[in-house]
């Protein structure tokens, strides 16, 4: 897959949260079909009815752990290319993605980090939806600084009501880009 820069999206949630992460706690690594069908074995009735934290690490490998898991801590408390939530259903056989989202006020992915979700779903045995099921926009307030998820194109900040950037600005000062 041919793209331009690549973003590398670092972790702007509370620091709390980073602190709490833990080696051995982080999110599976599934670069295989194996390595899915093996991890999605293990779940439980009860995980599958809910949609599951993940995160695309730098080497564009698809992490997942479950939904109630910080996507700080799914990542290992390192930058991602993409994160967000993502469900799986059975059909008679195989595995398919019905939803994927990139909902993740800890590194607040912008929308165009798609691409590196499909390429790791692909590697992982899985066919990708055409894009994020549920999009959403995060924008950092220039008023107030505060992060702000856009709602119905409303770029308006819910804090202090200062107009919002319409490009993605949650990280200006990570000059983490790289060419791919």
């Amino acid at each position: 897959m041919t793209r331009g820069p690549t973003r590398r999206y670092r972790y702007v949630g509370p620091p709390a949260l980073k602190a709490t992460v833990r080696p051995g706690a982080e999110g599976r690594r599934i670069t295989s079909a194996r390595d899915f069908d093996t991890w999605i074995g293990e779940q439980s009735r009860q995980d599958l009815d809910e949609p599951f934290t993940f995160t695309i690490d730098l080497d564009g490998v698809l992490r997942l752990a479950p939904r109630r898991s910080e996507h700080i801590t799914c990542a290992a408390g390192q930058p991602v290319l993409s994160a967000g939530e993502i469900g799986f259903t059975r059909e008679p056989t195989r595995w398919i993605v019905p939803h994927v989202s990139n909902h993740s006020t800890g590194y607040c992915p912008d929308t165009t980090s798609w691409p590196h979700v499909a390429e790791a779903l692909e590697h992982a045995g899985l066919t990708p939806p055409p894009g994020f099921t549920h999009e959403l926009h995060f924008r950092r307030c220039p008023g107030c600084s505060r992060h702000n998820i856009v709602r119905d194109a409303d770029y308006t900040c819910v804090f202090c009501e200062t107009a919002l950037p319409t490009t993605w600005n949650i990280d200006p000062a990570d000059d983490t880009s790289t060419p791919h």
